[in-house]
């Protein structure tokens, strides 16, 4: 009877309610016991292994103050009980996160990581915040990309000798371009486009079958099986339409290890610089000279007679408010040969930029980065050099061969560009036609360049004229002929990749709030003086001390690298130079690269006395093979966001920037270092150190003398 009963207290409106509560109860059961016998203590950051993690993070290297703040909430009853189980994991925790790979260390401990990442957590979440929103612009970009045209809407060149993708890694590649060609239909709001990196690729390598072998530097020579072997070099950076898959050759004969710093500002190993035009180069100078297998450098001996600190005396004799080390710090040097300018000025504080055109057949800009002084490699014809308006304190062309007043004094305008308010251009040639001499000083006199000196040495037998940028917009009004005239409001005078030389006078900052409107402060209280232009000093200080923390604590003392070998160092993704400003104290050079459609900080980093560069990652950088010892990219390949065609080409262009022998430091998100490694590997570049936490990695590799 009670059976039946309940049977019909079931078919009434409320039974199914009654079911429910049921179905309820007996799930909760289950959830507690499946809860009870289930291990807690196996979270995501126990894990030491790169290729456990999946899910995409925050950049950041620890989880933000904001994310943190989100995660705290009243723990539950259930999660208290758990507290005491969770702690005796905790020894664990540390010592798996300094597990040590390779037979290598492991870096600073959780404690010490934690501490430096709260000093300069609110920085990083503004530079996150400032970053996210380029999104926007690169999917713009992606489109031209994906249409095979450059800047200027021009076919690109393809390349011969390239690598080749076997065993499914080129159907790999192909995958990223389809889903990348989904950016055309995308809103405004860009969406994730996949993985950067195919975790399951397999890659083969092979070497570079190139006209220029083990000098080759994609972007400038030209690869094609026709023309002539002496116009293989482009007058203008043009890169292959598909991004360079092979590895370049080492020289014929066995790579050597480069002499160290400062040994190598007076002698070089001949073979790591050999090229076919250097032999005869060096029989007829005299500042270089042959040695056994090394090329020495005798000091004080340059070009100029009477020697460089002669030359250098005389310049600040002439202007004396050019006080080398002090009020001149940044200073461009034009295809000068010998380098001797360069060194003798490093002595002194000075840090010279040179850049190297690539029409010298000689090389020289391969020489001067053996010996370990910046250098970069360019053009200097038709389109902007790749560095900001207005942050030179100095500019030289020492026994100058360039045509300043041809097609219409363009070049000049482009030094303008780069000088600073005030800034001086210094140039000295020994044989000055009468022509060529009334051509500059009709053209500088239209530019309202003031001449303070013109001296020719009877010692060096020089000639040597020093100009100054005017300070002021005043005195271009004064001018009765508005040729060239003044840049129009809407002109950029910061955009430079791939854009022509503007025949224009760029405005000069007159507000205290412009850049450019007062002269930095003497060096090195310009490293960490920050004028009134600069937005949330307070952020910059924080990068700079979280930087420092990061060097001192890991990257010199806990990486296992010897230091005295490392001269040149390159930071794929600089942003405000903090990384650079912490190895000042050490004998190094760092070129802070700024990716175009980034946040522009390049500014910055020269106001603070440092040096950097514009680049685009997609395409392969101005200079020669084995030309650094350091390459540092923070955060780099997950900031991509799938906007290169072949990413791993990136990796290919490391290989061809370092040096055998050198090191790469990577800090990413561990779902981009897992398949980071194997590509290493398949390199044959030793991973030295991993390590990782909070889905955030860090991992130091070191590229062996291997070549397939």
């Amino acid at each position: 009877m009670a059976i039946a009963r309940f049977g019909r207290q079931a078919k009434r409106s409320y039974g199914f309610c009654v079911k429910m509560t049921a179905v309820a109860v007996m799930g909760l059961c289950f959830i507690f016991i499946w809860s009870f016998f289930s291990s807690s203590s196996s979270v995501a950051s126990q894990r030491s292994t790169f290729g456990e993690f999946a899910e995409p993070v925050s950049a950041n290297w620890k989880v933000t103050e904001s994310e943190t703040q989100s995660h705290k909430k009243e723990p539950s009853k259930d999660q208290v009980s758990e507290e005491g189980k969770k702690s005796k994991f905790k020894s664990d925790l540390e010592e798996r996160d300094k597990k040590r790979v390779n037979g290598s260390q492991s870096l600073v401990s959780l404690d010490e990581h934690k501490k430096d990442e709260e000093r300069s957590a609110g920085s990083d979440d503004k530079e996150l915040q400032k970053e996210d929103g380029e999104e926007e612009q690169e999917v713009e970009v992606n489109e031209k990309e994906e249409e095979g045209v450059d800047g200027e809407g021009k076919p690109n060149e393809e390349s011969e000798g390239d690598g080749e993708l076997v065993d499914g890694d080129q159907e790999a590649v192909e995958n990223v371009e389809d889903e990348s060609g989904g950016s055309k239909s995308r809103g405004r709001k860009a969406k994730k486009i996949g993985p950067l990196f195919d975790p399951k690729a397999h890659y083969s390598w092979k070497l570079c079958s190139t006209r220029s072998k083990h000098n080759y530097i994609p972007c400038i020579d030209i690869e094609r099986a026709s023309g002539r072997l002496q116009s293989y070099r482009h007058h203008e950076r043009s890169c292959p339409k598909t991004p360079p898959m092979c590895l370049v050759p080492l020289p014929q004969e066995e790579y050597g290890t480069p002499v160290k710093w400062p040994e190598s500002k007076l002698k070089i190993l001949y073979k790591n610089v050999a090229h076919p035009k250097l032999a005869a180069f060096v029989n007829s100078q005299g500042w270089v000279v042959e040695s056994g297998e090394y090329l020495t450098f005798p000091p004080n001996q340059t070009e100029l007679k009477g020697g460089i600190m002669h030359y250098l005396e005389s310049i600040e004799e002439m202007v004396p408010d050019i006080e080398w080390g002090k009020n001149i710090r940044i200073v461009l040097e034009i295809g000068y040969t010998d380098s001797s300018f360069a060194a003798t000025l490093l002595e002194k504080d000075v840090l010279t930029l040179t850049l190297g055109l690539k029409d010298d057949l000689a090389d020289l800009a391969q020489v001067a980065l053996e010996r370990g002084f910046p250098t970069v490699v360019s053009h200097l014809w038709n389109r902007r050099l790749p560095f900001p308006s207005g942050v030179f304190d100095a500019i030289h062309c020492g026994e100058c061969r360039v045509l300043w007043h041809s097609n219409g004094g363009k070049l000049l305008l482009e030094m303008n560009r780069l000088l600073r308010p005030g800034g001086y251009f210094i140039l000295s040639t020994q044989h000055d036609s009468i022509e060529i001499e009334e051509a500059m000083s009709t053209l500088t006199a239209s530019i309202c360049w003031n001449i303070l000196a013109h001296k020719t040495d009877e010692i060096g037998e020089v000639g040597v004229k020093i100009y100054q940028k005017p300070e002021s917009n005043d005195i271009y009004e004064l001018r009765r002929k508005k040729h060239p005239p003044l840049c129009k409001e809407n002109e950029n005078p910061d955009a430079t990749w791939d854009v022509p030389i503007k025949t224009c006078l760029d405005t000069i900052p007159s507000a205290i709030e412009q850049r450019g409107n007062e002269w930095p402060a003497e060096w090195p209280k310009r490293l960490d003086t920050f004028p009134e232009w600069i937005n949330d000093r307070e952020k910059l200080i924080a990068d700079t001390e979280h930087w420092k923390a990061i060097v001192d604590k890991s990257y010199l003392t806990r990486m296992d690298m010897d230091w005295s070998n490392i001269r040149n160092i390159m930071d794929m993704k600089a942003i405000n130079g903090g990384f650079a400003a912490a190895l000042t104290q050490q004998n190094v050079w760092v070129m802070n690269v700024v990716r175009m459609h980034a946040p522009d900080t390049l500014p910055i980093i020269f106001e603070r006395g440092l040096i950097g560069i514009y680049h685009d990652w997609c395409e392969s950088f101005g200079t020669y093979p084995r030309s650094y010892d350091l390459l540092h990219a923070d955060h780099l390949f997950s900031r991509l966001k799938n906007r290169c065609k072949q990413p791993v080409a990136i990796v290919v262009e490391m290989d061809r920037l370092l040096r055998p022998g050198g090191w790469a430091i990577l800090r990413d998100k561990v779902e981009i270092l897992d398949p980071l490694e194997g590509i290493f590997r398949s390199l044959h570049w030793e991973i030295r150190i991993t390590y990782n936490q909070d889905k955030e990695g860090i991992m130091c590799v070191q590229k062996t003398r291997w070549r397939p």
